[in-house]
């Protein structure tokens, strides 16, 4: 009897012609959504578990576009769970991009620990849907998982312990990026322009690792001429002890100008920076005319920080900075009625093809200082990571002081790929500061897992012991991953780490178990915080998914 041929599934055809087919409207219910989205799941952490541990793999992701390209090599959980756009089975690519979300929201907001949530939310997924199928209720199994995340979360809190020093900056640092130079680099420079400092990364100009300091506070700008800046020495204009003029005005009409030329004349003022939005030719011109007078004004005009990319509260900040009062449109202000109280101060002011510079602003100590500690505030309580990186970008300028961090490499990937590193760690350092640390390599997760098997133990309801131990279980997966990673069996060095009490850990490094404290082998208390919790809740959540519903829309796939 002839053999019917097997019908080629989706994953199993090669990929040769691109073309589009059009998807249908569909409904999947149990049990096919449990399936489906878990082998999206476990698709996507599958691609991540081998970057997690010091001793990482690497995941090469081929570039979308035509050929012929490089792959890109990739260790960390985000970029690869940003590389999945879609999976070709509709049922698995919910399932995945469920995950990729998750993943991708807690890499923007704290930079790491992508890779670790992502082993934590397979791992408690497959253990509910099985608990789930053999009959127990996942609403209930989803309430005592939350329950058990605030317990982990607590004793996670408990092993936590500040950073004393630089030298404990640095041993984190280097625990992230795994790159000595770097991480010795990210600890001077953030114990030099402080937690909030703002550092820019740039590609570096050797194979090295270089840092510059500047002094005071800059703005994103760029002055609103380009004859300004060219007949400047490299293209960059300084003014000495210049009077300030901070506002979103339009300049379009020359006599708006001559209450603020007449202001300077009388006042003697020799210098000048004036913010705004934009200016007239005839404006410029008249600007450029002053220097010119028998009481000469240097002025350099300089674009206002534009509220529609986020920066409107800089002019605030500012004024404050240099004790200036905001001139804005829509409050009606206008520089026919400027004041010499309007003026703000400063030591020096600068400007190149793309910031702005204030050095020494004259604004009152304690105002400054009040406005700090509000912003601080609600830097803490900020939930979405724009809003936090804005308002940590504010912090940072008004302390003044800022760092640039140069990245060099083997070549135009390797810069790339290091870059990226140190952007990564430096923002899981920042969200660490304040906060402390706890034993790593997964042993602060091993040593949260004992009071939850003592509570299972104890349980009374099913979902609830069932809860307990998923969450057990669970809290092994990271140091079981990071083990077999480096080449070793898992089994033996987390039956001696068990034996040994809590704090302890593997250092795949040495092939020894070590009190990971003492060892110098440390985690970010912000960073795993985040993770658990981004881990457990989005798994919790994702158990009581029961229907998926498709719509309609085009598909891109390769078809043979």
């Amino acid at each position: 009897m002839a053999q019917r041929p097997r019908r080629r599934r989706p994953d199993d055809s090669p990929p040769s012609t691109f073309r589009q087919r059009p998807r249908t409207p569909r409904v999947t219910r149990q049990p096919h959504t449990y399936r489906g989205f878990q082998r999206g799941v476990n698709l996507l952490a599958a691609a991540i578990e081998p970057t997690l541990g010091p001793l990482p793999r690497i995941t090469a992701v081929e570039p979308v576009g035509p050929p012929p390209h490089l792959p890109e090599l990739l260790d960390s959980g985000g970029l690869i769970a940003r590389r999945f756009l879609q999976l070709r089975e509709r049922d698995a690519d919910v399932g995945a991009m469920f995950l990729r979300q998750m993943l991708w929201r807690l890499h923007e907001r704290v930079g790491d620990g992508t890779a670790t949530a992502a082993v934590l939310f397979r791992s408690l997924y497959g253990q509910g849907v099985r608990h789930v199928v053999a009959g127990g209720d996942a609403m209930r199994l989803r309430r005592a998982l939350e329950h058990g995340m605030a317990l982990v979360l607590g004793a996670l809190q408990a092993q936590a312990r500040p950073l004393a020093s630089q030298a404990d900056i640095a041993q984190l640092a280097l625990g992230l990026c795994h790159d000595p130079p770097l991480a010795e680099a990210l600890a001077d420079i953030l114990e030099t322009v402080g937690q909030h400092g703002p550092v820019d990364i740039r590609t570096g100009r050797s194979q090295g690792i270089e840092r510059q300091y500047i002094v005071g506070s800059w703005y994103r700008s760029r002055p609103l001429s380009e004859w300004q800046l060219a007949g400047a020495l490299a293209r960059r204009i300084e003014v000495t002890t210049p009077a300030i003029v901070v506002s979103d005005l339009d300049l379009d009409d020359p006599a708006d100008l001559l209450p603020l030329l007449r202001l300077a004349e009388r006042e003697q003022i020799g210098s000048l920076l004036l913010l705004a939005r934009q200016a007239s030719s005839a404006s410029l011109g008249m600007l450029s005319a002053a220097a010119q007078a028998p009481a000469p004004c240097r002025v350099l005009a300089v674009k206002a920080p534009d509220a529609l990319t986020g920066q409107d509260a800089m002019l605030d900040d500012l004024a404050l900075l240099t004790g200036a009062r905001v001139l804005r449109r829509a409050a009606g202000d206008s520089l026919r009625r400027i004041r010499a109280g309007d003026l703000g101060h400063a030591r020096r002011a600068w400007s190149d093809d793309e910031y702005i510079g204030i050095i020494g602003g004259r604004g009152p100590a304690a105002a400054v200082r009040t406005h700090l500690s509000r912003l601080r505030d609600a830097h803490g309580r900020a939930e979405q990571a724009d809003v936090r990186r804005q308002l940590g970008e504010r912090i940072g300028k008004l302390q003044g002081g800022s760092a640039v961090l140069w990245v060099g490499g083997l070549g135009p990937a390797d810069i790339a790929e290091r870059r990226e590193r140190a952007s990564r760690t430096l923002t899981a350092v920042r969200a660490t500061i304040g906060r402390g640390v706890v034993p790593g390599g997964g042993a602060a997760l091993l040593a949260c897992a004992m009071p939850l098997r003592q509570r299972a133990a104890q349980a009374t309801d099913a979902d609830e012991r069932a809860a307990w131990q998923m969450l057990a279980r669970a809290l092994e997966t990271p140091a079981r991953a990071i083990i077999r990673n480096a080449g070793y069996d898992p089994v033996p060095p987390l039956h001696a780490i068990a034996q040994a009490g809590a704090g302890y850990g593997f250092d795949v490094r040495s092939g020894q178990v070590v009190d990971m404290r003492a060892a110098g082998i440390i985690d970010p208390v912000g960073v795993t915080h985040a993770m658990l919790h981004s881990a457990i809740a989005s798994a919790a959540l994702a158990l009581t998914v029961d229907v998926l519903v498709h719509q309609r829309m085009p598909e891109l796939s390769f078809e043979p």
